[in-house]
């Protein structure tokens, strides 16, 4: 075979690997790493990611962003990348133009420089004509796990010193404001602090949005949105970092050991798998009924909005879909509260009747609530809560009344819940608000633990508690006035079609967010829908033999084990590996295993036994789990796979 052949056999191959892994044959960016001593960073697309001292993470990211009028990010593209490295330091230079689908153009200068102890990072945009925009700057992000509850030093503009703490459960609104640097201890010995230059800054909380960070930005969200950046006016801005070490500094754990899974002992019941079906779906899930019955999920979420034109011929559709179905079926329903609220929940009752739909629960969540309210806006006209709660109750005095926001926990968490009125409190998450590549979403995961502690803080640790819809594509958008289209199918944030959904990516992180569902005592979680862009079959499959996406097959493990007796279960490294564990019937254990990363892990299981092994090659061979036999020591777990075991 020649080199040419071979050369293109290898990037075959490696094309067939991204569209099993990712849906997408698109590769990510390869970062570049950048070092000065023992200072270290990685260059992604014009921004600093990753960055280290002696190994130990101080900021996940600091990038120059810019943002449309629907906070949609826009995706520079750089010229004349110029990077210089000699050991002791690096400097790296660019200029970055962001084109929109309307013609709008702005372009920035971006110059990066670092050294053992200092990192800088400057950008200057000058818009060639006027340029809107809802952020034109530079956000910092600091990383959670390890920070959280831990103190910081903020400096203000007005040079006032706040010595305060990086927030522990979730903050609702900023917990810093008017930033001009901030200081925290990264490791015993190293004190890390970073400047902001050229505007005001503030600091969110990102969990909120279910990112594992909080978020440093620029301008404060008091001031209006969508603004215009003058023509020919620049904008200038410095970050700079500065690692003050004293002593020796912690040193970070490594990246070969195998991750070791611990158990522990029986710690209530799984969360129960639910999908949720639209009216736009419905017709499609009729006729993949044969895939929901090998699924067999617990729950099936109606979802039924009269504001946008949904009824009872969608409720109807509904009813002929759970006939098929032997568990629960709920109606999310997106209440109008327009007039007398005794008046329309009446009318959905009726319609419900009529249509012949078997209900156990309904959750109710004001329209008006799925779209945010940022601090400092004007909150929208809405009847209060324990009247709109009151009204469901008299109309549907039988089944579970569940409510919360249909939107995210950020929403929940600005404008809680009267847990007191309800069965159940519910809300949903999307991990690609901010960010989309494959490390931020996975990452989520570490923002869910802290979701579900804060969630629990608000409502009671005995109040049952849901999750979902929760997918890697986004249902609707509450900060914009649309979900942003993406024909091309790209990692992209805010979008309704995301790849990753049709790659075993999707199976993994679903996993991962079950086994952290599962340490919370969650009741139920809705991960995906039957059909459509959150479905388990593709789209376009044929009706004689629907293809199922990979995440199907981790859909059906999680239903198989739902409601079992949970067993705790620990990861040595949990950004690696996650997993949930239960007991099914007495004497009889199962474990769900995730590899969070795009590389393979050795994990150490708590027991052995027979196992079924959903990964790449599974999928090349018909995207069917297939039997692996577990030897003694750690088990090669492969790139974004997903293992059951049963013991």
């Amino acid at each position: 075979m020649s080199a040419a052949a071979s050369s293109g056999n290898t990037q075959e191959r490696a094309r067939l690997s991204r569209l099993a892994l990712f849906g997408t044959d698109q590769p990510e960016p390869v970062p570049r790493l950048l070092v000065a001593g023992p200072l270290s960073c990685e260059l992604i697309g014009g921004n600093l990611r990753n960055i280290r001292f002696d190994g130990v993470e101080v900021l996940r990211a600091i990038s120059f962003v810019v943002r449309d009028k629907d906070w949609g990010t826009y995706a520079p593209i750089i010229r004349d990348l110029a990077v210089e490295e000699d050991g002791d330091g690096f400097y790296v230079s660019y200029t970055a133009e962001c084109m929109g689908g309307e013609g709008e153009r702005l372009v920035y200068r971006a110059n990066i420089s670092g050294s053992s102890a200092h990192l800088a990072f400057e950008g200057e945009a000058v818009p060639d004509g006027d340029f809107l925009t809802n952020r034109c700057g530079f956000t910092i992000l600091h990383p959670v796990v390890g920070l959280a509850g831990e103190p910081a030093e903020v400096t203000h503009v007005d040079g006032t010193v706040e010595h305060s703490r990086f927030p522990d459960l979730i903050e609702p609104l900023q917990p810093f404001m008017a930033m001009r640097a901030i200081s925290h201890q990264v490791a015993p010995g190293v004190r890390a602090t970073c400047r902001m230059e050229g505007d005001s800054f503030e600091m969110e909380d990102q969990r909120n949005w279910s990112d594992a960070s909080y978020k440093t930005y620029v301008r404060p969200l008091a001031l209006p949105w969508p603004y215009v950046l003058p023509a020919g006016v620049p904008v200038r801005q410095l970050v700079r970092l500065d690692i003050e070490a004293k002593g020796s500094s912690a040193v970070a754990k490594r990246d070969d050991e195998a991750v070791a899974l611990t158990l522990g002992g029986v710690q209530g019941r799984l969360p129960g798998f639910g999908l949720v079906i639209t009216p736009e779906e419905a017709a499609a899930s009729l006729d993949a009924l044969d895939v929901l019955a090998q699924i067999a999920p617990q729950t099936l979420l109606f979802h039924f909005d009269p504001t946008a034109g949904h009824s009872t011929a969608e409720l109807a559709a509904f009813a002929r879909i759970a006939q098929a179905h032997p568990g629960e079926c709920v109606l999310e329903y997106v209440a109008a509260c327009e007039g007398p609220l005794d008046a329309e929940f009446g009318a959905v009752a009726e319609q419900v009747r009529a249509a012949g739909l078997r209900l156990d629960a309904i959750a109710v969540s004001p329209s008006v609530d799925r779209k945010s309210t940022p601090p400092g806006s004007v909150w929208p006209d809405c009847p209060p809560l324990a009247d709109i709660y009151a009204a469901a109750r008299r109309a549907f005095p039988e089944l579970r009344l569940g409510g919360g926001m249909f939107s995210y926990f950020t929403e929940l968490n600005r404008k809680r819940p009267l847990a007191e009125r309800l069965d159940y409190v519910t809300h949903c998450t999307c991990p690609i608000v901010h960010d989309a590549d494959d490390r931020s979403v996975m990452q989520s995961l570490e923002a869910l633990r802290f979701i579900l502690r804060s969630t629990r803080a608000i409502v009671g640790p005995d109040k049952p508690y849901r999750i979902g819809p929760s997918t890697l594509g986004m249902r609707q958008n509450p900060y914009g006035s649309r979900v942003m289209p993406n024909p091309g199918r790209r990692r992209m944030t805010m979008a309704e079609i995301d790849p990753r959904q049709d790659g075993l990516f999707a199976a993994a992180w679903m996993v991962g967010y079950a086994a952290r569902l599962a340490e919370a005592g969650v009741e139920s979680f809705v991960g995906a829908a039957l059909t459509g862009p959150f479905g388990l079959i593709a789209p376009g499959a044929p009706s004689d033999g629907a293809r199922l996406r990979p995440v199907a097959h981790a859909a059906k493990f999680l239903a198989g084990i739902s409601g079992a007796s949970a067993l705790a279960v620990s990861s040595s490294t949990p950004s690696k590996v996650l997993a949930l564990g239960g007991e099914p019937a007495p004497g009889r254990r199962m474990l769900l295993v995730a590899n969070l990363t795009d590389s393979d892990q050795f994990v150490r299981l708590p027991f052995g036994g027979t196992a079924l092994l959903l990964d790449e090659s599974a999928v090349f061979a018909g995207e069917k789990p297939r039997h692996v036999t577990l030897a003694d020591g750690p088990v090669l777990l492969p790139a974004y796979a997903v293992m059951r075991i049963e013991g």
